[in-house]
């Protein structure tokens, strides 16, 4: 990683900055935009016009002409705000990608609500979900812009398709390493945060401590495949069975991963994401989404606090 990556910048500067560079060290690397980002990215238009293209807004090509220049050997990075990269494609990644075996790098910005200004067209809570239905795709939620450079780079050296959710929302230091792993010991059941939920989760088992609960947290950025070795090696060192997974995007999407790691083990799960009971028909901004979703610290402990008493 390059030296100007150590000042503090956002995911989508990251992503910038780490593209940039894979283009100027890997020949193979190539870069497929939609309008979205193009001008941060005018240097590496005018010179590699051959490897970064700009299909304008069309997001359908945009996932076929990144799944033709796998076919040629290339490892193509496709970008847009996450319902134009994920809902309105779709078929096109399940076909284009998926069925042939042609392995991209599709990433995102927008996230679940970061811009709730835009309207429901700029919301996707339901991307990560939507992916789950298609066999083989990596899935990566990063919690912080080094996370996501790093993700970025080991998905550059591989094969297959991989989807990197970028958000605005981040959390305040890095965690590097892979898989599920231990962030906060406890023994009153195990929170596992994704992503960006790290911080407002640490922040929720900080009050519970304050009650006398100390829940175990545990941070998860890849979540397909999912870790369920390590979630189950965590839970093992946890005195009660309890799983609360606090994920950025529609709750209980990764709810199936889980009791399929913890099957013929006894436990009870709790799942909290953005709620499914209909979609919010005003703007804001991204944190009262998060209230609204009891995404927040404090709503978070109260979601704990009831679901341990029961």
């Amino acid at each position: 990683m390059s030296a100007a990556l150590d000042v503090p910048v956002d995911m989508r500067t990251a992503f910038v900055r780490t593209v940039a560079e894979l283009l100027d060290e890997d020949p193979s690397v190539a870069l497929v935009l939609a309008d979205i980002s193009a001008d941060h990215f005018c240097r590496d238009l005018r010179r590699y016009p051959d490897r970064v293209l700009n299909v304008g807004i069309r997001e359908q090509l945009l996932i076929s002409v990144a799944g033709g220049l796998a076919l040629t050997g290339l490892r193509p990075i496709a970008h847009t705000y996450a319902p134009f990269l994920v809902e309105r494609p779709f078929e096109q990644i399940k076909l284009d990608l998926v069925h042939q075996d042609a392995g991209a790098i599709l990433v995102s910005v927008g996230a679940s609500y970061d811009w709730p200004g835009g309207g429901r067209t700029h919301q996707s809570p339901g991307d990560v979900a939507l992916l789950d239905t298609l066999p083989g795709v990596r899935v990566h939620v990063p919690g912080h812009p080094d996370d996501a450079a790093r993700l970025l780079r080991a998905e550059a050296g591989r094969d297959g398709v991989a989807y990197l959710r970028l958000s605005a929302a981040a959390n305040a230091q890095p965690q590097p390493g892979s898989g599920l792993r231990l962030v906060r010991p406890g023994r009153r059941g195990l929170v596992v945060a994704v992503g960006p939920m790290l911080d407002p989760v640490l922040a929720a088992a900080k009050a519970l401590s304050g009650e006398g609960i100390h829940v175990a947290v545990a941070y998860l950025d890849t979540v397909r495949p999912f870790d369920g070795a390590g979630l189950r090696a965590v839970l093992a060192d946890v005195a009660t069975p309890e799983v609360v997974l606090v994920e950025p995007y529609l709750a209980g999407t990764s709810s199936h991963a889980v009791s399929e790691a913890l099957t013929g083990r006894a436990h009870r799960l709790l799942s909290l994401g953005v709620r499914r009971n209909g979609e919010l028909r005003v703007y804001g901004d991204a944190a009262d989404h998060d209230r609204a979703h009891g995404l927040d610290p404090a709503s978070l402990a109260v979601e704990v606090l009831a679901f341990l008493a029961c």
